[in-house]
């Protein structure tokens, strides 16, 4: 995980989320996962070039299981987008650099 990504759980996710002051980007994923790895790269990437822009966070279902089940993650990797504390949007399963880029600047309005 590199500066730009950071992992959260359950009991950080309010702060760094719902109380964020920027839009949020959070990747639901497990290490088991192989569409989960392909995905982290991608997210790395762009967390790097929205860097003060938007914030790009990690929650491990496995170990965050109720944070999982209280957004209705189904499959993984999921991506939620957060804005002002809410969910504006979703993204299940690996989405490449560009698409995603574009449904990031979609949801926040960029």
């Amino acid at each position: 995980m590199s500066g730009n990504v950071l992992e959260i759980s359950e009991a950080t996710f309010a702060d760094e989320v719902l109380k964020a002051d920027t839009p949020v980007v959070v990747d639901f994923w497990a290490t088991w996962c192989g569409p989960c790895r392909m995905m982290a790269p991608v997210f790395e990437e762009l967390a790097k070039e929205y860097a003060g822009q938007v914030k790009f966070v990690k929650i491990d279902v496995d170990k965050n299981r109720k944070t999982a089940e209280n957004y209705k993650v189904m499959s993984i990797p999921t991506l939620l987008f957060f804005k002002d504390g809410q969910p504006v949007d979703t993204q299940v399963g690996f989405l490449a650099k560009e698409p995603l880029k574009q449904k990031v600047n979609t949801a926040f309005g960029l």
